[in-house]
């Protein structure tokens, strides 16, 4: 093992100082500052911050030609306020570590540790801490960044921890493993009135209670079937909080589901034929516009190759557990510029779910996620 006691102990403190002082997609100033804080002692051979907005990458370049791993971990927080009683608990009202990010940055930092440490024989590894995961912005930002270039990878890997699954065991398979998803934000404008003269306005009451079941409806099957589609509908708003005035706005948003990414342009235009039809029967305008937009993620065989025999090696434990799930990864975009695969650690049967306000990563994963991507690392540059 390339971590010693007092690495688990100082890593442990680190995650801690990131539980404490979240931030949320596109804020993550402080974050990164601490990230690449932490970078600069193990002197990686180049280290990039800005990336996409505040992402941060630490390459670490043998000099030999070889292939170049990229392991990514996520920086963001979500705007949830966190229920806990644990000392390191978020000091941000409002804004919580609640998905385990601090976690799986803390699991890259490990890495780093053992690459200053045992450098690789050839090629190079690169550790992303990437922003914005959690509205879907993040990846393709980094992208799109200039400095992308400068470590562009042959294989991409990344993990994300999974409460539900017992502590320790892995799910992972070839193929979809997370789905596309979008949010679809729909507006609808008629013409308020006085309350006691509803008949001289144009409500869009009745417009909008028929268009979130009928979006609701839209929802068919359950992966790993191709033509699950899932409509939720997450947020609505009719008119202003008066007594006085009948409606003359709402607002609709529903996050739209697929399994892969070309079964999500059918959903749209099925959403989008509902909402020209509620409105035009209404005589409302409407708007609709496009948000938190994620590709499905979908492992390359190779790379979940390379995932498998880590994990042997390792002697933890995998099969292919519930995947693949419904929920959203932003890690799918980087499957459009090399092999990647991500695998799901459990973090305990009955260990609190994601986003929930009273969820923390379990600090005894570390170790284990660490170990499994340095396995991949040696197993493929030595």
């Amino acid at each position: 093992m390339f971590l010693t006691n007092r690495d688990a102990i100082e890593l442990q403190a680190f995650r801690h100082e990131l539980h404490r002082h979240p931030e949320v997609s596109g804020e993550e100033r402080e974050t990164a500052r601490r990230v690449a804080e932490a970078l600069r002692p193990l002197a990686p051979s180049k280290i990039l911050t800005g990336l996409g907005g505040h992402g941060v990458a630490s390459i670490f370049d043998s000099g030999v030609p070889g292939p170049t791993l990229l392991f990514r971990a996520e920086l963001d927080a979500l705007p949830i306020e966190e229920k806990s009683d644990a000392a390191h608990r978020s000091t941000v009202p409002g804004k919580g570590h609640l998905c385990g990010h601090d976690g799986h940055s803390t699991i890259l930092l490990a890495l780093a540790r053992g690459l200053s440490r045992q450098p690789v024989a050839r090629g190079r590894v690169v550790l992303l801490w990437q922003p914005a995961e959690e509205d879907g912005s993040g990846a393709a930002a980094v992208l799109a960044d200039v400095n992308f270039s400068e470590m562009k990878p042959d294989f991409a890997y990344s993990l994300h921890n999974m409460p539900g699954l017992a502590f320790g065991q892995v799910a992972l398979k070839a193929g979809p493993v997370n789905c596309a998803s979008r949010g679809m934000k729909i507006t609808l404008s008629g013409k308020t009135a006085h309350a006691s003269q509803p008949e001289t306005g144009l409500s869009p009451m009745a417009a909008i209670s028929s268009l979130m079941p009928a979006l609701t409806a839209l929802s068919h099957g359950a992966p790993p079937a191709t033509d699950f589609t899932l409509a939720t509908v997450t947020h609505a708003t009719l008119g202003e909080k008066a007594f006085g005035i009948a409606p003359g706005d709402a607002e609709i948003w529903v996050t739209l589901r697929t399994l892969i990414d070309d079964r999500m342009a059918e959903l749209c235009e099925k959403a989008e034929h509902l909402v020209v039809t509620a409105a035009q029967e209404a005589g409302l305008d409407y708007a609709i516009s496009y948000h938190d937009i994620f590709f499905h993620c979908e492992n390359a065989p190779e790379a979940v190759a390379d995932l498998e025999k880590a994990l042997t090696t390792e002697g933890v434990s995998f099969d292919e557990g519930n995947l693949p799930m419904r929920a959203s990864e932003d890690f799918g975009r980087l499957r459009a510029v090399c092999p990647s695969a991500m695998f799901f650690l459990g973090a305990g049967e009955n260990h609190p779910a994601l986003h929930n306000p009273d969820y923390d990563y379990p600090d005894d994963l570390t170790a284990i996620g660490a170990r499994v991507f340095m396995a991949v690392i040696r197993d493929r540059l030595g």
